[in-house]
Order: C-alpha cells, then sequence, then structure tokens
C-alpha cells in the first residue's frame, strides 16, 4: 500500500481518473507487476480517504483500458497492456518519415535507412559491365530456378570447400526471405517452434503469419539457457528452433561452440530441425570468437542455413542463400518457386563475379576496418559516459549494442517518442519480444549508418533526454 501514499489530488480532475492514471503509471514502470492483486475497493478507499464509488469507477476504467482484470469472488487484479500492434505501426510511421528528412541531420540508430553505403560503387559498375560483355542477353536469363548454377558452385567452393551437395543450395532474395520459404516449406498451423528471447522482429512476423506455437527462451552471454530450452523440449513436440549463430539481434550475443554442439544433440534426441540465421559473421572483431556455424557442426542434417550477401555486397539488392536438408529440399524449392519463381539473374552473376574475383575479401576488410572503429567508439562512449545508467554485453562484432536500463522507471517507448523529436532513432526493447510486455527496459542501438560524428552527437542527445525523462518520472 506504500505506493498509493504518493498520489496527490488535483481539484481540476475527477479523482477516479487519477487513482486509475496512477495504477496505470505504476503497472507501466513494472513496480506493479502481471498477476499483482490491487487492494481491495475497501482497503484502498479508506487509504486514499474516498469513498468506494470512487474506487469502483477507478477499477472500471482499468479493465476497460486493459490493465486490470476481475476475478470473481477474488478481487482485481493488474495486467501488463500489450501494446504490441499499435506501437509497431507507430515505430513504422516513424521510420518512413526519416526518408523524407535531410539524412545528414538524423541520427538512425535503428540501422533501418541507407543513406550510407560503404561499398565501391566502381567495383559494381565495373562487374555488371563485365557481366553484360561476358553474357550479354543470357545475363538477363535465368536457366536455374534454383539459381544460377555458376553462383551456386562459387558459394560452395569458396565458403564450404566444396563439402556441399550443391543440389541443397537456392539462392534467395535475402535472409528475410530465406526465413519465410524454410517456414513455409516445414511449418503447419499449431506447429510449435522455439525462439530466442528476445529475437529478430522480421523472424516473429512469418512465424505469427504461419500462426504457430511460438516458446521463448531467454539468451544468456553464450546462447540460450539450456535448462529451460530442454524443459520446453521434453513437455511439447517441437518442429524447430529458429537462431543467430552470431551477433543475434537484438542482443549481438554468439553462441559457444559446447552450446550449439548440445543443441545439435537435443535435436536428433526430441526429433526437431535447427533454422540457423547467419547474417553478419564476417564482421567478427575480436580474435576469442572463432566462426563455427551450427551447419559445420551438422552430421545428421538437422540444419536449415540462411545466408544473407546484403551487408556485405549492397543493402538495396537483396540476395543470400539457402542451404536445406536433404530431407526438406523438394519441398524447400517449391517453396522458393511458388514466393517469386526466380531471383535477379544479372545480380546474382554480378554477385558471382564479385566471389570469384576475390573483391568480396577487400571489401570484407573495408568493412570491418570501418565497423571496429565505430563499435571501438560508441564501446568508449557507453563505458565512459552511460556506465551508470545503462549495461550491456559487449558483442564483439556485428552492428548493434543492446542497452538495458539499470533503473527501469523508463519505458524504452517513451524514449523513442522523445528521441524523435530530436533526430535521433533508436529501437525498443519491446518490438523483440512476443509481447511487448517485456523489453520495456532496453532498446538497441546500431552504428551500421552512423559515422564517428553521428555517433558523438547522438549519444550526447541519447544521455541528456535519459537523464531528464529520469528526472521527470521521479518527480511523479
Amino acid at each position: 500500500m506504500e505506493f498509493y501514499k504518493n498520489l496527490k489530488f488535483k481539484d481540476e480532475v475527477p479523482k477516479y481518473i487519477q487513482v486509475a492514471n496512477f495504477i496505470k503509471n505504476l503497472i507501466d514502470k513494472r513496480k506493479i507487476k502481471e498477476g499483482d492483486k490491487l487492494p481491495t475497493i475497501r482497503s484502498l478507499s479508506k487509504e486514499l480517504g474516498v469513498n468506494n464509488v470512487t474506487i469502483v469507477s477507478a477499477y472500471n476504467k482499468l479493465k476497460s483500458e486493459g490493465y486490470a482484470y476481475q476475478k470473481v469472488g477474488s478481487g482485481t487484479y493488474a495486467k501488463i497492456k500489450d501494446v504490441s500492434s499499435s506501437f509497431r505501426k507507430e515505430y513504422s510511421r516513424a521510420l518512413k518519415k526519416i526518408s523524407t528528412k535531410d539524412l545528414t541531420e538524423v541520427v538512425d540508430f535503428t540501422g533501418e535507412t541507407t543513406g550510407e553505403v560503404l561499398f565501391p560503387i566502381d567495383d559494381l559498375k565495373y562487374i555488371i559491365n563485365e557481366v553484360l560483355e561476358r553474357d550479354g542477353a543470357n545475363a538477363l536469363l535465368s536457366e536455374n530456378r534454383n539459381g544460377y548454377t555458376n553462383l551456386i558452385n562459387t558459394i560452395n567452393k569458396v565458403f564450404w570447400n566444396s563439402k556441399l551437395n550443391e543440389e541443397d543450395i537456392i539462392i534467395v532474395s535475402g535472409a528475410q526471405q530465406g526465413i519465410d520459404i524454410a517456414s513455409k516449406g516445414i511449418l503447419n498451423i499449431n506447429d510449435n517452434i522455439i525462439v530466442e528471447k528476445p529475437t529478430y522482429v522480421g523472424a516473429l512476423s512469418v512465424f505469427k503469419w504461419r500462426k504457430v506455437n511460438l516458446f521463448e527462451v531467454p539468451i544468456e552471454e553464450d546462447g540460450i539457457n539450456l535448462d529451460k530450452f530442454e524443459k520446453i523440449l521434453q513437455k511439447n513436440k517441437i518442429r524447430c528452433f529458429y537462431t543467430m549463430s552470431y551477433f543475434q539481434n537484438p542482443t549481438g550475443i554468439s553462441y559457444s561452440l559446447e552450446k550449439k554442439k548440445r543443441i545439435l544433440q537435443l535435436a536428433q534426441i526430441y526429433d526437431f530441425y535447427i533454422i540457423e540465421d547467419d547474417y553478419l559473421s564476417e564482421l567478427i572483431y575480436e580474435q576469442s570468437l572463432d566462426y563455427i556455424p551450427f551447419k559445420w557442426l551438422d552430421t545428421n542434417n538437422r540444419v536449415i542455413y540462411i545466408k544473407s550477401f546484403s551487408k556485405i555486397f549492397l543493402p538495396g539488392i537483396r540476395l543470400g542463400y539457402l542451404v536445406a536438408p536433404t530431407l526438406f529440399r523438394e519441398v524447400l524449392q517449391n517453396s522458393k518457386h511458388n514466393t517469386d519463381i526466380t531471383t535477379s539473374s544479372l545480380m546474382q552473376r554480378a554477385l558471382e563475379l564479385y566471389i570469384a574475383s576475390g573483391r568480396w575479401k577487400e571489401n570484407i576488410k573495408y568493412l570491418n576496418d570501418e565497423y571496429i572503429e565505430r563499435y571501438t567508439y560508441m564501446k568508449f562512449i557507453l563505458d565512459e559516459e552511460f556506465k551508470d545508467i545503462i549495461t550491456y554485453i559487449d558483442p564483439k562484432g556485428g552492428l548493434n549494442f543492446y542497452l538495458t536500463l539499470k533503473d527501469n522507471m523508463i519505458d524504452t517507448k517513451e524514449l523513442f517518442i522523445e528521441l524523435i523529436k530530436r533526430d535521433v532513432y533508436i529501437t525498443p526493447g519491446a518490438m523483440f519480444f512476443t509481447s511487448q510486455m517485456y523489453g520495456q527496459d532496453s532498446f538497441r542501438i546500431s552504428f551500421y549508418q552512423t559515422d564517428k560524428y553521428k555517433i558523438e552527437k547522438g549519444m550526447k542527445i541519447l544521455k541528456e533526454v535519459l537523464l531528464d525523462l529520469t528526472e521527470k518520472n521521479n518527480k511523479k
């Protein structure tokens, strides 16, 4: 009851509305948690010095707005309002507005814009011209529905030492399409799947569209919590596990070798498959991380491997590939063909030449040099200026930091809204959970579209807004 002693009534607003708003604020800040029983009508009316009707009206308002529910004969209980749909729309609208602004003035910590392209455009022009001169009109034709044959051969040779069966490789239009194809190919309505908690919002959208049952397992510094993972496996028939093995989005964590091996063992024991989304493993900044994806360790054909080239080729050119377990080869090929028939032949040929000629290695080195500098600078600012405000797990690579507020007085959706007013954009943690009752105290910042100048500018504004919101909320 000590919370309610801080409520000071104002004359101009009806008391029942003030009581309801006060309780809503406590629920939003998680001082009152999901399922907590609210005080009885009689005890709260006595505590606040109001009549019973005021409390009844306040509780009815909370119930009508989704902040409370009633158990007959037991009382009224707090409910975390799930605002996922409305907020996702608000977030999407905000990002669309970025494109209408002068991007030189915007600090995009979401990484969603493409105002900066770190790719040698002259190389792209040269590669495309060379493809057109070499192949002529054939450059625009597709002779293999699974992808350009030479590209498939080059991927196998350069990245897999020719260890894959090339019939299992399918060229896709980026990782998002790969997830969609895998989902359509192996998941049916009401299948059970496990995802990391939190996880990539694009994958959540795909799985929800397939109407599957989602089980979330908390993620730790080296991968998911295996005890909780296996308990779910013991109680439920799981069809697949979706994972990002390197620089997981949003947390930035990478899986330890031990956890990869154990998860593969569990896949065989409990008969489920692994969708491995490998989208940033080229961007490893510290030698303590070794590149060993699940697929390299997959001796039982349990892994559907998805690789995107968007970050190392061109963001606007969606290209990647999927490696199908032989059992699912045909169904995943059909899923791809039903999705878009074929992927741009010209871009596939350009990508094949880019990889085969070795130019990709030069650009990867350039990207690593550039992003290491940004990563180091952002990490320095976090450690020096934000150490009393936030905590984070050092990703040691990738393009993001996932930050958690030490004081959870602030809802990061509110932080997002306030930062927009100053042309700084972040991604609130609630975007990465199946229910937005989670992630209120966390957010992701990316250095993908921010140079050192913008990092310094954006982090300064971020700290100012965080401190302002903390001060305001402490006064409430």
